[in-house]
């Protein structure tokens, strides 16, 4: 004798069923994917990232044949939708396309369809409506699978593009402004090349004449002099930028003592300070043996110290330096402090002036950021000298932007930070963090 069983009796049983056969279906829908010579991002992840949402989404579906209620049924097709949504989001992340995430819904349709062939064939006096229903619900099963998970498709990449939008709108703002600094740094490195080609030049007119006197003479001797030296440096300078711009410079990373190194410095510059009477200290933790480039630090610490007493009118400049950093990430710090005229923004060069806003927001940025309970020090910024130089003249000139252009990239070359304190009535400040260990011991770039 054959049992009949009415369609809502039918579909529990048929659910159990599926239920009962869960991993059966999911091993042969892994196995279907594996043998498809068109699909290859599955086999790169592991069998959960795989799986993903889908049992929750064959949950909803095993629910939604067993509901008794439209209600029940409706709110079965929800949660299997919002399932096959996340399922998309998933596989987006897990680095699929999207005709990829189609075809994997292909297979899975035909694996359960196959398990609804084998059931009527283990139970062939199940009710005809009720497996034309699952059949119904099976295609609706993933038909809204496909379309929940091209939706999220279309929404990520919708949000990708607008991201990428952003950025790239934000990097060609950033581009802009640099191309405008810079431009504005080689029309006032222009501007004083044709000053000092014109001093250098009347100065030479002057002394070829007949009948100068020798007081004359001597005072026009000496401003040649001066002046030949001065282009001979803003075009030292500017053929050193133009060599690190290109990528022609290289750092050579081996071991040194900074303090040795500063202290020898200072010694043999302070007779430049001394002409101008000011004072040129420079001390520190002694000794200080770290890793790095001792030609390029000497070179950074030559630019802004003469830089700095170019500045300085009375009182002089400053040159420290002291461990800084973490044993997780040990670094050491120099400073150069001047007694000059500081500046406002606007008598800045342009390369100071995009350093000094940029100081301003790290700084802001590392208040708000700032635990309570922070566990690591914090380096604070070295404080400004009081100035005691008068103010600073409207032009800056362009030998000293072209020479914080080289700091500047020589910092980058040593993976060191810079940070810049001033403003009017104050001194100026660098202060620069290196590392004191590289990854290499031997020269690099």
């Amino acid at each position: 004798m054959h049992n009949t069983f009415h369609s809502s009796d039918s579909l529990k049983a048929l659910a159990v069923y599926l239920t009962q056969r869960r991993e059966t279906v999911l091993s042969a829908w892994r196995k279907a994917i594996d043998s498809d010579p068109a699909l290859s991002t599955a086999s790169t992840i592991t069998r959960a990232q795989f799986i993903d949402h889908i049992p929750a989404v064959l949950d909803a579906f095993e629910y939604r044949l067993s509901a008794q209620t439209e209600t029940e049924r409706a709110r079965a097709r929800e949660e299997q939708r919002e399932a096959s949504a996340e399922h998309g989001l998933h596989r987006w992340q897990q680095g699929y396309n999207q005709p990829e995430t189609m075809y994997e819904w292909g297979h899975l349709h035909m694996c359960l369809l196959r398990e609804l062939d084998v059931y009527q064939g283990l139970f062939p006096d199940v009710e005809s409506g009720a497996m034309q229903t699952a059949r119904f619900e099976l295609v609706r099963l993933c038909s809204d699978g496909m379309c929940a998970s091209a939706t999220r498709y279309g929404h990520l990449q919708q949000r990708e593009a607008a991201s990428r939008a952003r950025e790239l709108e934000s990097a060609l703002t950033q581009l802009k402004a640099l191309e405008h600094e810079r431009a504005q740094a080689w029309r006032e490195a222009a501007h004083d090349l044709r000053g000092r080609a014109h001093a250098i030049t009347s100065a030479s007119a002057v002394l070829v004449r007949e009948g100068v006197p020798d007081q004359h003479r001597s005072r026009f001797s000496e401003l040649l002099r001066v002046g030949v030296q001065s282009l001979n440096k803003l075009l030292t300078d500017l053929m050193d930028q133009a060599r690190l711009e290109a990528g022609h410079e290289r750092r050579q990373i081996a071991n040194f003592d900074v303090a040795v190194l500063l202290k020898e410095f200072a010694d043999t510059t302070r007779p430049i300070a001394a002409e101008k009477d000011l004072f040129l200290v420079a001390k520190g933790e002694t000794p200080l043996v770290v890793e790095g480039d001792s030609a390029k630090v000497q070179r950074i610490v030559q630019n802004l110290v003469l830089n700095a007493l170019k500045a300085t009118e009375r009182g002089g400049v400053k040159i420290t330096w002291e461990l800084a950093g973490t044993e997780r990430r040990p670094q050491w710090a120099l400073c150069v402090q001047d007694t000059g005229p500081g500046f406002k923004h606007s008598s800045a060069t342009p390369l100071a002036r995009v350093m000094k806003h940029a100081t301003d927001e790290a700084h802001d940025v590392e208040q708000r950021n700032m635990p309570a309970d922070e566990s690591e020090p914090q380096a604070d910024s070295a404080p400004t000298l009081p100035s005691q130089s008068s103010a600073p003249p409207a032009h800056v000139p362009a030998g000293e932007g072209i020479g914080l252009s080289i700091v500047k990239r020589l910092c980058e070359m040593l993976d060191a930070s810079i940070e810049l304190e001033s403003s009017e009535g104050e001194g100026t400040t660098f202060r620069l963090t290196f590392p004191r260990r590289y990854p290499e011991t031997t020269s690099g770039s």
